[in-house]
C-alpha cells in the first residue's frame, strides 16, 4: 500500500506565497523568556542497554569527546565506545516574535539517531517582519540572541557548532525585496559571528517544509521515528501568518482525494522513506485571520478606517499591530456580540479554503501547539505548563462562553472570543474533525519546545531529501 512507511516513489510539488507590504513597530527586546530545558534521551536507554553502561560511565566517556563535528554527522571510523557531544543553533524566524533553538546532542553511532541532551530556548517579539522598512533592526534582533548561544555552547566548539535561520509565513507575506533586505541583515551578522554558518544558513521556509519539519520534530521526541515503532502521531500548527496539518496516513483514499499534489510528500530518514498527508494555509494563521475577519487585509486608507466586528467587545476601541502595520479596531456598539454572529464571520475566513483529509478519526493522535495552546490556556482550558487532552467541543463551548458573555465579563484579551471562535471552526468546518475528537495540548514534548526548529536542524544534518 503506497501510504505506509516505507515507501520508494516520490512526486515533486512546489509552493506558492503571497506579499504584502509592512511597517515596523519598536522593537520590545525586553519580552524575553528563556528556559534551560533537560530533553528526556529518547534513545539513550537503548544505548546504555546495548553498550552495559551506567549513567555515571556514560558521563566519563563524554570526557574523551573529539573536536570534529563537519557539516554531517559523526564518521563512520569513530570507534563504537565513543560518544560524540555536538551542538547546533536554530532560529526560527515567525511572524509575531523571532526564537533561538540552541541543541545539545549525544552521538553514539552514526547509524542511530541522536540524543537529544538539552535544548535553550530565548525569544524576542516582536518579529523580523515588523523590520520590513528598517532591516538593520533585524539584524540587531539575531545579534542579541546569538549572545544566548555563545553563553550555551562552550567556546572551543563555536567553529563547529552550525548556526542556521528560516523564517516562515511573516516573511513569505512581505514584498521580496524587503524579505531579502531582512535576509541581508541577518546573512551579515552570521558572517560576522564565530559559529560555523553554512550554506544556505539563512533562507525562507515553505510551509509544507515547516509541517513536514514539525511533524519530523514531534515524532522524534516520541520515539516515534526509530525503526521498530509503528505509530505515529499527526499535528496542528498553528502560528500566526499561518497554519499547518501534517500525519502518516493509514488510507489509500487519503492520498488519492486530495485536490492538487501540493498536499502529499515524502521525506527519507535513516534508511525508511515516510509518505504524508501535509498543508500549510498561508493566511490562515491566527493573527492573519483576525485580519481577514476584520474585513482589512490588504484594505487601504488604514489612518481613517476603523475595522469593526461581532466578535469584539461592543465598547472596545484600540489600535492593534500585526506584521508592521497598525489598524484601528472596535466592537460594533450600535450592533449584537454573540457566539453565533462571530461564528459567521470568521466561517468566511475558513469555508472553501480548507481542504477536509478523507481520512482523521482514529487514525491518528493529534498534537496541537502554539497559538492551539496558548488560548486554550487564556480561555483556562488547561494548564500552562503541563498542558493536557482536550475535545474540539471544549473549544466551541468556551468560545460560546466568553462571546456570549464578554459585555458584562470582559475578557482577559479582548480578542479572545474572535480566537476561540476561529479555532472551533477551523478545527470543526475547516479541517472536519468531529466534537468528540481528543486532542493532545502542548507547548513542550518531553521538555524541548513543540515546533519545527529540531526537525529543521535533523534536515540539516542529515538531509532529508523532502519531495
Amino acid at each position: 500500500m503506497c501510504a505506509a512507511r516505507h515507501v520508494r516513489a516520490g512526486n515533486p510539488f512546489s509552493c506558492v506565497s503571497d506579499v504584502t507590504r509592512r511597517r515596523p513597530p519598536a522593537l520590545d527586546i525586553m519580552e524575553l523568556t528563556q528556559q534551560m530545558k533537560p530533553a528526556v534521551p529518547l534513545l539513550l536507554l537503548t544505548l546504555l542497554t546495548v553498550a552495559g553502561q551506567s549513567r555515571a560511565q556514560v558521563g566519563t566517556s563524554l570526557l574523551d569527546l573529539t573536536n570534529s563535528i563537519g557539516s554531517i554527522l559523526p564518521g563512520l571510523s569513530r570507534p563504537a565506545n565513543h560518544s560524540r557531544i555536538f551542538y547546533a543553533v536554530m532560529f526560527d524566524a515567525g511572524s509575531t516574535g523571532t526564537r533561538i533553538h540552541v541543541y545539545t546532542f549525544i552521538q553514539r553511532d552514526s547509524e542511530e539517531l541522536p540524543v537529544l541532551d538539552n535544548e535553550m530556548f530565548h525569544s524576542i517579539k516582536p518579529g523580523l517582519s515588523a523590520y520590513a522598512d528598517s532591516p538593520e533592526m533585524a539584524g540587531h534582533t539575531v545579534r542579541m540572541l546569538l549572545k544566548v548561544a555563545k553563553r550555551t555552547v562552550p567556546r572551543l566548539e563555536w567553529k563547529r557548532t552550525p548556526v542556521v535561520l528560516r523564517a516562515t509565513a511573516g516573511l513569505r507575506l512581505l514584498a521580496t525585496q524587503k524579505a531579502r533586505g531582512i535576509l541581508d541583515q541577518v546573512q551579515h551578522v552570521f558572517d560576522e559571528s564565530p559559529f560555523l554558518v553554512p550554506d544556505n544558513s539563512v533562507t525562507i521556509m515553505n510551509g509544507t517544509n515547516e509541517g513536514i519539519l514539525a511533524w519530523i520534530s514531534v515524532n522524534f521526541l516520541t520515539g516515534y521515528l526509530n525503526a521498530q515503532s509503528k505509530k505515529t502521531v499527526g499535528i496542528l500548527d498553528l502560528g500566526g501568518g499561518s497554519t499547518q496539518i501534517t500525519f502518516l496516513p493509514k488510507l489509500r483514499k487519503t492520498i488519492e482525494s486530495v485536490p492538487i499534489t501540493d498536499y502529499f510528500a515524502r521525506f527519507d530518514f535513516f534508511n525508511s522513506t515516510f509518505e504524508l498527508y501535509t498543508y500549510s494555509y498561508l493566511g490562515n494563521g491566527l493573527m492573519a485571520a483576525r485580519l481577514a475577519t476584520l474585513g482589512a487585509l490588504g484594505a487601504e486608507g488604514l489612518e481613517w478606517r476603523i475595522f469593526k466586528s461581532s466578535c469584539l467587545p461592543k465598547k472596545f476601541r484600540d489600535e492593534w499591530s500585526f506584521g508592521g502595520i497598525t489598524y484601528h479596531v472596535s466592537g460594533d456598539p450600535e450592533g449584537y456580540t454573540g457566539f453565533k454572529l462571530c461564528y459567521q464571520e470568521v466561517l468566511k475566513v475558513v469555508k472553501g479554503i480548507i481542504h477536509q483529509p478523507y481520512e482523521l478519526e482514529g487514525s491518528n493522535v493529534f498534537y496541537a501547539f502554539s497559538y492551539y495552546f496558548d488560548r486554550a490556556v487564556d480561555a483556562g482550558l488547561i494548564d500552562g505548563v503541563q498542558g493536557g487532552m482536550l475535545q474540539v467541543r471544549d473549544f466551541k463551548m468556551r468560545a460560546k462562553e466568553v462571546c456570549n458573555k464578554m459585555t458584562k465579563y470582559p475578557p482577559i484579551s479582548p480578542f479572545l472570543c474572535m480566537d476561540m471562535a476561529y479555532i472551533t471552526c477551523l478545527l470543526k468546518d475547516g479541517f472536519g474533525f468531529k466534537e468528540s475528537t481528543v486532542l493532545q495540548l502542548t507547548k513542550k514534548v518531553n521538555n524541548v519546545e513543540a515546533s519545527w526548529a529540531l526537525g529543521a536542524i535533523l534536515d540539516h544534518f542529515h538531509n532529508l531529501r523532502i519531495h
